[in-house]
C-alpha cells in the first residue's frame, strides 16, 4: 500500500494567508520524510465560504520540496479549463518533477464556477470528453489535427510534450455509476473522494475494472482513493481531536449541493460519528494501520491518497499527523 498527501489548500475566510505557503511547503517535506510518496492538490473556483490557492502554480512552487514524490492536480475541473493550456501545463510540471506527474481530472458540479467562467453546466460532459481527447492527442502526436465541437487544431505542435512517454497518468473522479464507467473508457486510473463509503469504493471499483475488461482494456496500473486521516495520540477519541474543523468541511460542501445523498446540511453535526466511520481513516497509530489494511483487503485499493488537514485545524496538529504517518508506512511495509 503507497500513501500520498491530498494536501488541504483552503482556509476560512478572513483567515490570513501570509504564513500558509511556508506552512505548506513544511508539510510537504514532513510528508517526504515520513515515506508518503505522492502528492495532490484539488481545485475551485469562485469557493465562499473558503479562500483557495490555484492548483497549477501552488504544485510548481512545492514541486522542489516534493522532490521524488509523484504530484499533481487532484483534480481539475477540465469543463471550465482549455485542454491546451491543461496539456501543456501538466507538461511542464512532468519535467519539473522529472518524469513524476499526474494529473486528475473531474466533470465539475457547482452552477456558480460554471457561470461565472461562462460555461453552460449542460455542456460539461461533452466538454470533458473532447478535452481529454484534445490532451492525449497533444502529448502523444507530433502534428496534432482535431476538429471538434469545442476545440479546432489545424496541423499544429506542443510547445511541449511530457517527459512520460504518451505523458502522464490520468485519474479520473466521480462518485457514483455513470462516471465510473466514463473512467473505465477514458482513464488511467478511478479516484473517489472521500464521499464514497468504504463499501462503495469496493463496489464502483468492481464496477470500474468489469468496464475495462469489458472494454478490452488493460487492468488500472493501479487504485487511487482520497479519504480524511487523522493520527491521534492514542489517548482519548482522536475524531475530537479534528471534530470541529472536519465538521466546518463537510458544511461547507454541504453548502455546495456536494453532500446530497449522503448527509443531508442540517444534520451533518449530528450524524457526523456516523458519516466519518464508514468513510474516513481516523485513530491511533495501531487503529490507522488496521484501518488501512482493511481498506486494500475489502476494496483493492492500493494508493490511499491522506488528507490531513482541514479550515481551522493548526499547523503543529497537521505536522503531528504526518510525523505518526511515518510510523504507519514503517508498519505497513
Amino acid at each position: 500500500m503507497k500513501l500520498g498527501l491530498y494536501m488541504a489548500t483552503q482556509w476560512r475566510q478572513g483567515a490570513d494567508l501570509g504564513p500558509e505557503f511556508a506552512n505548506l511547503a513544511e508539510q510537504v517535506r514532513t510528508a517526504r520524510a515520513s515515506g508518503l510518496v505522492s502528492l495532490m492538490v484539488g481545485q475551485h473556483f469562485v469557493s465562499s465560504p473558503l479562500q483557495m490557492f490555484q492548483a497549477m502554480p501552488l504544485l510548481a512552487r512545492l514541486a522542489a520540496e516534493a522532490e521524488g514524490m509523484r504530484l499533481g492536480p487532484g483534480l481539475l475541473l477540465l469543463p471550465l479549463l482549455n485542454p491546451v493550456i491543461v496539456a501543456e501545463e501538466t507538461a511542464t510540471l512532468d519535467w519539473l518533477t522529472d518524469g513524476n506527474a499526474i494529473i486528475g481530472l473531474g466533470l465539475g458540479y457547482r452552477p456558480e464556477e460554471f457561470a461565472s467562467i461562462g460555461v453552460p453546466i449542460k455542456e460539461r460532459v461533452a466538454r470533458f470528453v473532447e478535452g481529454v481527447e484534445v490532451i492525449r492527442k497533444l502529448w502523444r502526436d507530433d502534428v496534432v489535427e482535431h476538429r471538434g465541437r469545442f476545440h479546432t487544431l489545424d496541423k499544429v505542435q506542443a510547445s511541449v510534450r511530457p517527459k512520460q512517454a504518451g505523458g502522464p497518468p490520468i485519474w479520473m473522479a466521480g462518485d457514483s455509476e455513470i462516471p465510473v464507467r466514463r473512467a473505465a473508457r477514458l482513464a488511467d486510473a478511478w479516484m473517489p473522494s472521500p464521499m464514497v463509503s468504504e463499501e462503495g469504493v469496493r463496489r464502483l471499483g468492481e464496477q470500474f475494472r468489469e468496464e475495462r475488461a469489458a472494454a478490452g482494456l488493460p487492468a488500472a496500473r493501479e487504485f487511487p482513493i482520497i479519504r480524511e486521516c487523522h493520527v491521534g495520540s492514542g489517548v482519548g477519541n482522536a475524531l475530537d481531536e479534528v471534530r470541529e474543523p472536519l465538521s466546518f468541511k463537510y458544511e461547507a460542501y454541504a453548502s455546495w449541493g456536494e453532500a446530497t445523498g449522503f448527509v443531508p446540511a442540517d444534520r451533518i453535526r449530528g450524524d457526523f460519528d456516523r458519516f466519518a466511520a464508514g468513510r474516513f481513516v481516523i485513530g491511533s497509530p495501531a487503529e490507522v494501520v488496521d484501518q488501512i489494511g482493511r481498506y486494500g483487503e475489502r476494496t483493492g485499493t492500493d494508493h490511499m491518497l491522506l488528507r490531513v488537514q482541514w479550515p481551522g485545524l493548526g499547523q503543529k496538529t497537521v505536522l503531528q499527523t504526518l510525523e505518526r504517518l511515518g510510523r504507519v508506512v514503517e508498519q505497513l511495509a
